[in-house]
């Protein structure tokens, strides 16, 4: 285990390495973003000065170098917008308290879901729950998000609009990401069911005397629990970097309105810093359910 541990971690490494140039050559090939700071009435004097006090006079690979230094103790440099340096790490709890309550809502909702569909196959209630699973998938969250605002904070006035102050301003953007993240889970669970319960073990169990609910639970539900977790692994990893548009319809002070403010003010340091963190978080998180499969099963190796 520690030696694949530490194979993965070396992986991760060099593949933070290949985001972190991409990402540094795209957002410097999209053009200078002095000239935004600057203005039309700026000279080119006035242009130079403001380059070299940036540090974007110098030679590309000498500021790439520079950045991963920086990188490697945790300093992504100064936001040009904000004149922050560490304003990721001072949004990243928004973001991952939200990411939480989403997927908590979603465990909440698919689960059971799934299982009743699973055990109620061909019913009203499997076609019923499937249908609204694959609404959940369906259904765009810019606009779950702003019929969401319409009816509860607008009308009904029990959630604030948008911001991020308090437990009551999180729940309409964790409606809105758990339902998405719901949506998948159900259906990889209710498919994954269906595969284990005609299974021998199971009518062994009942045969032993053991109530249903304990069969389905106990036995059924961990032996497919594999395919859930990797689903839940993925709905994770969207949801903390795909968290954009909904943080920006809710305004909420996460790390996704913070990428957006980057990319529309060519925040070049915020825009690297945002994406390394994001894409590290990421590629930890795969690891850890790699960690989760041996738990689960372990008939598993890693090595």
């Amino acid at each position: 285990m520690i030696a694949y541990l530490c194979q993965r971690l070396a992986w991760t490494l060099l593949v933070l390495l290949g985001i972190s140039g991409i990402v540094f050559v795209v957002v410097h090939l999209s053009g200078d973003p002095a000239a935004l700071y600057m203005g039309p009435e700026g000279t080119k004097e006035d242009y130079q000065l403001l380059r070299s006090a940036l540090g974007f006079d110098r030679p590309l690979p000498e500021q790439y170098g520079l950045f991963l230094w920086r990188a490697v103790r945790g300093n992504f440099g100064r936001s040009l917008r904000h004149q922050q340096p560490t304003l990721v790490l001072a949004r990243l709890p928004a973001t991952l308290a939200l990411t939480a309550a989403a997927m908590l809502l979603a465990l909440l909702l698919a689960l059971p879901l799934g299982l009743l569909s699973a055990l109620r196959r061909k019913t009203i209630l499997d076609a019923g729950g499937m249908m609204f699973a694959l609404a959940g998938q369906c259904m765009p969250t810019f606009w779950l998000g702003i019929l969401l605002i319409l009816i509860f904070a607008v009308q009904l006035r029990w959630f604030p609009v948008y911001g991020g102050d308090g437990p009551a301003a999180i729940v309409l953007p964790a409606v809105t990401l758990g339902v998405w993240a719901m949506a998948r889970t159900a259906r990889i669970t209710r498919s994954s069911m269906l595969d284990i319960l005609p299974q021998d073990f199971l009518r062994t169990a009942r045969a032993k005397g053991l109530g249903e609910w304990t069969v389905v639970l106990r036995h059924a539900l961990r032996n497919c629990a594999i395919p859930i977790v990797t689903a839940l692994g993925l709905e994770l990893g969207n949801l903390l970097g795909g968290a954009v548009i909904t943080e920006a319809v809710f305004a909420y002070p996460g790390i996704g309105r913070l990428a957006v403010e980057a990319v529309i003010n060519k925040d070049v340091p915020l825009i690297e810093a945002v994406v390394l963190t994001v894409g590290a978080a990421v590629l930890l998180l795969n690891i850890l359910i790699d960690v989760v499969y041996v738990a689960l099963d372990p008939r598993i190796r890693l090595a």
